[in-house]
């Protein structure tokens, strides 16, 4: 398990069109589900230690719920799943940096930070989920040293503002709970492999179309959640 790293308006049903992503990493070409019809702000929907057995699944919940979502992967579960990266594209996710190994990045030297995070870039990219321009360093530790080699490879440094706590066993009904906490700009973090957290999806969705909120993409530029397509 890795840790550390929130009716009015009713959902509408996701359908695809053709769209360049254009934030998350650089631009592919992918099928994406329109938003819902009115929103009101924008929040980040982050999953992270991707792809795993899991992720068809997960990609098919949010899919059917009409949410857009940042997927932070791992470069060795990236290398050894290129299908699940591309199906991730396929669904209208943007695909991040989430380190090789998931290590704890501010006890390594500088020379091994930099291989975590470029083995991932080349890892992703090999696998078609673009380059990746958002990085997430493992149980959110971070510090200069990270932040430098981040920036490096053109990367925003990501964590979060809303913790789902399903990495800690949270039951559906609190990872409901907590995504109701996110306001307009802000980020949960929740995990590609948790059981509980793709039980809350239509939940999720539920809650969000009833503020008027709507998933967004994470801008590069602001590390804030923005209508996709935004710059």
């Amino acid at each position: 398990m890795r840790i550390r790293r929130s009716l009015a308006q009713p959902a509408v049903a996701a359908m695809s069109v053709a769209a360049t992503l254009n934030l998350g990493s650089t631009p592919v070409q992918a099928a994406v589900p329109v938003p819902a019809a009115v929103c009101t702000g924008y929040v980040g929907l982050t999953f992270d230690d991707g792809p795993s057995a899991n992720t068809a699944a997960l990609l098919g919940a949010l899919t059917r719920n009409g949410l857009r979502a940042t997927m932070f992967n791992q470069g060795q579960y990236a290398a050894a799943n290129p299908s699940q990266v591309r199906a991730q594209v396929s669904a209208g996710m943007w695909v991040g940096n989430h380190s090789y190994t998931h290590p704890h990045l501010t006890q390594l030297s500088q020379a091994a930070i930099d291989s975590e995070i470029y083995r991932t870039q080349q890892a992703v990219a090999s696998a078609g989920g673009g380059t990746p321009r958002l990085f997430r360093p493992p149980y959110g530790e971070t510090n200069p040293t990270v932040k430098t080699v981040a920036a490096k490879y053109g990367l925003t440094q990501i964590i979060w503002d809303v913790d789902s706590q399903d990495w800690n066993g949270a039951g559906a009904d609190a990872i409901v709970q907590a995504a109701g906490r996110l306001t307009g700009g802000q980020i949960i973090l929740m995990h590609d492999w948790s059981a509980n957290t793709l039980a809350a999806i239509p939940r999720i969705a539920q809650g969000l179309a009833a503020r008027g909120l709507c998933a967004g993409m994470i801008s590069a530029q602001t590390g804030r959640a923005v209508a996709p397509g935004s710059g």
